[in-house]
């Protein structure tokens, strides 16, 4: 199965069975065991012993901090000339250049930025959250369901969240009560203690009246919302009118209803309080002394004594050599295959096999903060089918004045390759009149923006490894074990995909695993 086939699929069982069915089939599809509960311990010491990191996300800073404790001599080459590889935030001031020679420079206000990569930390990541504890990280909550957001359609429907979330529950409820009242299409299957049961649940759960009707009332305005809200005193609120079965249907307005009952969105969410590369920064302040930055490595080889990595000193140190006992390489497989690998044939080939999703971000600058103001749209995600696909709202700095930033579009396949290929102002236009068509007020209030897309990003030309259901049959294990004093770590070698968490992990099991090797030498 297809990684967007996957997440169709899983969104299908959310919907049709909850978040119970969902995290079964994740369960045993590999993707919802529980991540490492608590902090790695190493027994025995490295002293003496040497390890070359290649890169400095998460994966290879994680990798260095926790051989650094056990005592090795630990020694990264960084391609930039900062650290955190995608765990990035851009803020007023910084520069940015991108395959093809455009650079964009960050105008953004003071304290307002963006997440051009990670933006949600789930619960349930617990690496994350182990790190997060011991550096003192501060998390604030990210809104991921906002019923108040918009669903959005090119046909110009435009509609709260919880206006077809309580309509669909709705009306499907009505219709297996009918069902189920009549005993038709249920047969066996439901017993008749069952079926009055049944009926009971139906009518709480959907929301029906008496005669088990989905209908315009008081009582299913208090969860799809009113007309007029109730106010003081005599006035009890205006019924609102429920959206027709038809057309949620047609305008496929169920579709964006499943990505809260995702296991990897379910409350709570998090994210760092002053932006994502709060991890990178607690990181590299502890590693910083053994990262060699601004090291293109060219070469990549091993023997029996050792590894061998040639990097291009970017600063203009001309071209140098490094060996060590043991080598963790994170550098994303996507700029891997462009080196030259002396590593073992099978490795090389599985290397080779695995490409990056392209992906697009866009963050806009407005001069004031109209989704909270006009549409009382404090955090969360709006969804619309135009190719920007969302609208992220920020969850901070509630009812603030002045400027607002705002994720303008997340987007990913062949829009996310159709904008990184304009230039970066034509991207903010286009970005911008599509924001409009959600919030009229977007154009006027428009004032800056900076966009990345990710397969033009030099260091990583993707946004994170695809694999396929072969691919991860027959190369994803070669990508994870361990060669000889070579092992790969990052989210590419995890289930956790494009997440932190799966850098993390896959950094804390090389470390198990090359630790192990290296005390049995």
């Amino acid at each position: 199965m297809s990684e967007i086939n996957r997440r169709s699929f899983l969104e299908m069982v959310g919907l049709v069975g909850g978040g119970a069915a969902l995290y079964q089939v994740m369960t045993s599809m590999g993707m919802a065991q529980a991540s490492a509960p608590k902090p790695l311990k190493l027994e025995g010491s490295g002293q003496g012993k040497t390890v070359l990191i290649l890169g400095a996300g998460l994966a290879g800073m994680a990798s260095a901090h926790e051989l650094r404790k056990a005592g090795y001599d630990v020694q990264i080459l960084e391609y930039n000339a900062r650290a955190g590889g995608r765990c990035w935030t851009l803020r007023g001031g910084d520069e940015y250049t991108e395959l093809g020679g455009f650079k964009q420079r960050c105008e953004f206000a003071p304290g307002l930025y963006i997440n051009p990569g990670p933006w949600r930390i789930p619960y349930h990541h617990y690496a994350y959250m182990n790190y997060a504890r011991e550096f003192g990280i501060k998390l604030e909550v990210f809104p991921q369901v906002n019923y108040n957001a918009y669903i959005h359609r090119k046909s110009g429907t435009k509609v709260r969240l919880r206006e077809p979330m309580a309509d669909m529950q709705g009306h499907v409820s009505e219709l297996l009560a009918k069902a189920a009242a009549g005993g038709n299409a249920l047969g066996s299957e439901v017993s008749a203690q069952d079926r009055e049961r049944l009926l009971e649940a139906l009518r709480g759960w959907g929301f029906l009246d008496k005669d088990y009707r989905y209908s315009k009332s008081l009582a299913t305005s208090a969860v799809r919302g009113y007309e007029e809200d109730p106010g003081a005193r005599l006035q009890p609120g205006v019924p609102s009118t429920p959206i027709n079965l038809q057309t949620i249907l047609s305008e496929r307005l169920w579709a964006d209803l499943t990505t809260g009952m995702l296991y990897e969105f379910q409350s709570t969410i998090f994210e760092p309080v002053g932006g994502m590369d709060a991890m990178a920064r607690a990181f590299e302040s502890r590693v910083k002394p053994m990262i060699t930055y601004r090291a293109r490595v060219t070469e990549l080889s091993q023997n029996a004594d050792g590894v061998t990595a040639v990097y291009e000193d970017l600063a203009g140190g001309g071209t140098k050599t490094v060996k060590a006992d043991y080598c963790i390489c994170t550098i994303p497989l996507s700029i891997l295959s462009q080196v030259k690998l002396n590593v073992g044939q099978e490795l090389e080939q599985a290397i080779n096999k695995v490409p990056y999703a392209p992906s697009f971000k866009a963050g806009v600058q407005y001069k004031r903060r109209f989704w909270e103001q006009d549409d009382t749209i404090f955090g969360g995600i709006s969804y619309t089918d135009l190719p920007i696909q969302t609208i992220s709202y920020p969850a901070n700095n509630y009812l603030s004045n002045g400027k607002g930033v705002v994720l303008g579009a997340y987007m990913f396949g062949p829009d996310a390759v159709r904008f990184s290929g304009m230039d970066p102002k034509a991207r903010l236009q286009e970005v911008v009149r599509q924001n409009a068509q959600i919030h009229p007020q977007a154009e006027k209030e428009f004032d800056n923006g900076i966009s990345v897309g990710w397969h033009r990003v030099p260091w990583t030309l993707g946004c994170y490894g695809l694999y396929t259901e072969e691919t991860r049959k027959t190369d994803y294990p070669v990508l994870c074990a361990r060669h000889n004093r070579l092992m790969l770590a990052g989210e590419h070698t995890s289930y956790w995909n494009g997440w932190q968490e799966g850098a993390l992990l896959a950094a804390i099991t090389a470390v198990e695993e090359m630790h192990k090797f290296a005390m049995q030498s």
